[in-house]
């Protein structure tokens, strides 16, 4: 039998084009992702890309496209591992990125994510009322896909990304600009800082997350250094005389940052308790066969499939904890055994939890930084208990407890694929079932793109840390640790599983973050009786990341929200607004593409010649031209923006 060149859908040319766009959207997540703690959502800008392609190239299907936005999607999620593999070079026990065991470990747990999402699939997408924001917004942009409207988000793409891109370059590479400003001040003992960031990829993201999420992180910013620093710092002694601004640094590292954890790990529990009963009448549903499941747009991966790649995946997961404990230990068969156990129980379970919140509020507000941190206590712990029933090889615990705080972080990592890809396949899925595309066969692509994501994370990790370093662990002697990657998520994983091995953990800060994150559980609880809302994770977030991150993104979040007020309020038709909404997506994304792939260039070219200032003219220029000019090109920057979208309505509507 022929295929319909109308129904068309994997093809070699969808295959090839999906790996190429992988490439590009995993590499911005990872660097984003290190830099700011942060990841963007890419089916949107990738179906896009692909209409656009596809259409140069002839006879493009709205099928086709849909399995390469799919395939692009899955591995640029997949990049979600940034948040727990640094971990292991900040725990001194790797010192870069081995290829094999990064890029197994990874597919291992992305596959297992995909297998998840099939049973989840009919309860969670067919027979589920859920909003699924981003795959039905996937889902618009394809049907829509008409070669104008196409070209015009494709423009808006490479347009967003081109701006950021000379900012972005001109920062990191000349030294030419800025990439913030910072202002200390002090009341008595009490220190007050200010910080805001020059970075257009969080003016995209904050435009992205929308003003709730946007505000949340900003509160979060207050508590933290309106109120949490200030206080700290005239009740907490400085015996080392650190200047102000280093003072307050200090204690929001090492005190503020738990307080935040703290309140992820109540938000995250908060949102599964929440979801526990429909999530638990989901899989109820699942379990049971469906009737009349034949057709084609109704039939799944087969149960053999699904078996071997099962097993296969629990057998990759085997080998590589084996052979990561190999070299160390001994008669560790029982801790490899438990460990692939909770990879595949604690991963389907948080998988439904996390699908269930993506199809309320979309895959980048899913709670997966709570929801690790939660599975790095529960790790640690199950390593304590085996160590309790004798189990655990004393190695494991020896040279302060090295390699435990490792071993945990290498579980955390295949359960971060798997929730992560879990998270995004079932708005893949949702974006397929409404467009008619065969569920088998986008499963069969989103494992392809588990493949294709998981060759290019190691590289790319590698090729960061040489270039920049991460905060705490750089490289080399002589690298200038201010250009060092923040990597906030690795960084407290690291913190809080060393000190619940080696019984240091401030367990006062984490516990006044715990009675913070009910609180803030209650004020949502209570606005959402008067229709409003503040999202408890958004707010813990916002506590947990750097200020300057915290307030550039709000400011995008605010101003994403004028400019879709304005455009709400000056459409003529409903169809006006959802074009302005649309290229607004794409200029926002293209900002967080354009910095994210100038910051990998930027890296590529540092790792090369051995230091990160080749390029920098900083040494020629007065001492404030960087910050003046940083302040004036930002602004010139956001002023763009805004004036894209608004010139681009005037344009629409006028006669």
């Amino acid at each position: 039998m022929t295929v319909s060149p109308h129904h068309r859908e994997i093809t070699l040319r969808g295959l090839i084009l999906g790996a190429l766009i992988t490439v590009v959207f995993t590499a911005s997540n990872v660097y984003l992702g290190l830099r700011i703690g942060l990841t963007f959502a890419s089916s949107i800008p990738a179906a896009v890309i692909s209409m656009a392609v596809l259409r140069l190239l002839g006879r493009g299907t709205i099928l086709e496209n849909n399995m390469v936005q799919s395939q692009a999607s899955a591995a640029g999620t997949l990049s979600c591992v940034f948040a727990t593999f640094p971990g292991l070079v900040m725990a001194g026990y790797w010192h870069s990125f081995p290829f094999w065991q990064t890029a197994g470990l990874s597919l291992a747990g992305g596959v297992l994510g995909v297998l998840f999402t099939i049973p989840l699939r009919h309860a969670l997408v067919t027979r589920s009322a859920l909003p699924y924001p981003e795959g039905v917004a996937a889902a618009e942009i394809l049907r829509a896909g008409a070669e104008a409207q196409s070209g015009q988000g494709l423009r808006a793409l490479l347009a967003g990304g081109l701006v950021s891109a000379v900012l972005s370059f001109a920062t990191s590479a000349l030294r030419l600009l800025a990439d913030g400003i910072t202002l200390t001040a002090s009341a008595g003992t009490a220190v007050f800082q200010f910080s805001a960031s020059f970075s257009l990829a969080l003016v995209g993201a904050g435009y992205l997350v929308g003003l709730a999420g946007g505000l949340a992180m900003l509160t979060g910013g207050v508590l933290a250094w309106g109120i949490g620093v200030p206080w700290l710092s005239s009740h907490t002694p400085n015996p080392a005389h650190l200047p102000a601004a280093a003072f307050a640094h200090d204690l929001w590292l090492h005190k503020i940052r738990f307080i935040g954890a703290g309140s992820i790990a109540v938000a995250s529990l908060w949102t599964l308790v929440e979801l526990l009963p429909p999530v638990l009448n989901g899989i109820r549903q699942s379990l049971r066969p469906a009737k009349g499941t034949t057709a084609t747009h109704e039939r799944d991966l087969s149960p053999w499939s699904m078996a071997a790649l099962l097993a296969v995946s629990a057998f990759g997961l085997w080998w590589f904890f084996r052979d990561f404990l190999g070299p160390m230990t001994t008669g560790a068969g029982a801790l490899v055994g438990a460990a692939v156990l909770f990879c595949i129980v604690f991963g389907f379970l948080m998988a439904a939890a996390c699908g269930y919140m993506a199809g309320i509020v979309g895959s980048s507000s899913s709670p997966i930084s709570g929801i690790i941190i939660v599975g790095a206590v529960l790790s640690a712990l199950m390593i304590l208990g085996l160590e309790a029933l004798g189990l655990v090889p004393p190695a494991l615990m020896a040279n302060e407890q090295k390699l435990a705080t490792a071993f945990t972080i290498l579980v955390l990592s295949a359960i971060t694929a798997t929730i992560a890809i879990s998270n995004d396949n079932l708005q893949d899925l949702k974006t397929g079932q409404l467009v008619g595309a065969s569920p088998w066969k986008q499963e069969a692509v989103l494992i392809v793109g588990c493949v294709v994501g998981s060759l290019v994370i190691p590289p790319v990790l590698n090729l960061l840390y040489q270039a920049y370093g991460f905060a705490g662990a750089m490289p080399r002697p002589g690298m200038d640790p201010s250009r060092a990657l923040s990597a906030p998520q690795p960084a407290l994983i690291t913190l809080i599983t060393q000190g619940i091995f080696s019984g240091t953990l401030d367990w006062s800060m984490l516990g006044a973050g715990l009675v913070l994150g009910c609180v803030l559980v209650a004020v949502d609880r209570l606005l959402r009786r008067r229709g409003l809302s503040l999202p408890p994770l958004g707010v813990a977030v916002g506590l947990y990341l750097p200020a300057s991150t915290s307030l550039t993104l709000a400011g995008g979040a605010v101003l994403g929200w004028a400019l879709r007020t304005w455009a709400r309020r000056s459409a003529a038709q409903e169809s006006e607004t959802q074009a302005s909404q649309t290229r607004g997506t794409m200029l926002a994304s293209g900002f967080i593409v354009g910095e994210s792939l100038t910051g990998v260039a930027v890296a590529a070219f540092s790792g090369a010649l051995g230091h990160d200032d080749a390029l920098s003219i900083a040494s020629t220029l007065p001492t404030a031209a960087p910050d003046l000019l940083g302040v004036l090109a930002f602004c010139a920057a956001c002023a763009w923006f805004a004036r894209r979208l608004m010139g681009q309505r005037n344009r629409t509507v006028s006669p």
